[in-house]
């Protein structure tokens, strides 16, 4: 575990060792979106981490997924979050916020009264969502945003990331994957625009493009990450020819000196995410991979200059990092508590005696 326990530096993220808390939706904070009490418990268990990815959350109400998803649009958002920040930091820990717009993904009985679903194109997402109102519900047809909206979008992403910072949070990461908002312009399926933010891969790429931009500008490019995920079809995403549309938005990203790219193996078997992220980004890599103590460092090997993330792992493992650096047999997780309004399944899995 030599490579994993030893420090790295992302950007301006000091990094104590090289395991990344990857975000994950738990749906544990008030139906306003505002952090409660488990939450900070959660994050300050796993404070041990290298650097933690805080779950999804949405710049503004527009783009709420899910139930019980977090924001960070209003004060109440800001001073929630501010007490995870405080309680990750006060164990030493490094944190960063995940901004999700969930674009055409989530339904109008998630959000509040008036507030509508949109997306690149007017083109609704197959499958359904669980709505706290009516169980399970189809997704919205979305509203088609307007070029000028696209703009004000954007800076909501560079809101978001002030937002961020005033909540104590060390950087953001914009979610590109998962069929959401900015991969929902980057897909040749699911965007059909023909204004600027349409047609080829580079103009599709150009929404994601412009909100790491705004948020470089709003808070220093090295407090910023991008995370993809080439060949994800989740959420009923497609494209023409995901490796190469990637590329383009790596290759436009890497101009931006941005903390890292957080990417994720393909679901595609013969498509390499990881090579294409060193060849068109660079050496500044979160990787994800399902990575366990047995193949942990010899990634590592591969890509010295990375950080690896793990996911499934943090749910029961609240002590991960101690976990793997003695050795010690890691917990399995509850599926049937993943979502829960409860701190059962969350925040009470208990540390290796």
């Amino acid at each position: 575990m030599r490579l994993l326990l030893s420090p790295l530096q992302l950007g301006n993220l000091q990094l104590a060792n090289r395991i990344v808390m990857a975000p994950m939706t738990r749906n544990r904070a008030g139906a306003d979106g505002v952090p409660t009490d488990c939450m900070v418990d959660y994050y300050a268990q796993r404070a041990e981490a290298g650097l933690i990815v805080a779950e999804g959350t949405w710049p503004s109400v527009t783009g709420q997924a899910y139930c019980r998803q977090p924001g960070i649009q209003t004060a109440a958002h800001i001073s929630g979050w501010k007490r995870v920040t405080d309680a990750v930091h006060a164990r030493g820990g490094c944190i960063v916020l995940q901004i999700m717009h969930g674009g055409r993904i989530g339904s109008q009985l998630i959000k509040p009264a008036g507030v509508e679903t949109v997306g690149p194109s007017a083109l609704q997402a197959a499958g359904e969502v669980f709505t706290d109102a009516a169980g399970m519900q189809a997704y919205d047809v979305p509203r088609e945003l307007t070029t000028d909206e696209v703009g004000a979008v954007v800076q909501e992403h560079a809101q978001a990331a002030l937002n961020a910072r005033a909540a104590g949070f060390d950087g953001v990461e914009l979610h590109g994957t998962s069929g959401y908002l900015p991969m929902a312009f980057l897909s040749s399926g699911t965007n059909l625009r023909t204004d600027k933010y349409g047609g080829d891969a580079a103009h599709r790429a150009r929404f994601a493009v412009e909100c790491l931009q705004a948020m470089a500008h709003a808070i220093g490019a090295g407090r910023v990450g991008l995370r993809l995920n080439p060949g994800n079809t989740y959420n009923d995403t497609s494209d023409e020819n995901s490796a190469a549309t990637h590329v383009e938005l790596m290759r436009q990203a890497a101009t931006l000196n941005l903390a890292y790219l957080h990417v994720m193996r393909s679901p595609v078997a013969e498509l390499d995410a990881f090579a294409l992220a060193q060849a068109h980004f660079g050496a500044r890599l979160i990787l994800n991979d399902g990575f366990g103590a047995d193949n942990a460092e010899a990634a590592l090997q591969a890509h010295p200059q990375a950080a690896l993330s793990f996911a499934r792992h943090f749910i029961g493992n609240p002590d991960l990092v101690r976990r793997l650096r003695e050795g010690l047999p890691l917990a399995r997780f509850d599926r049937k508590t993943l979502y829960t309004a409860e701190p059962v399944g969350y925040s009470d899995y208990p540390l290796a005696p």
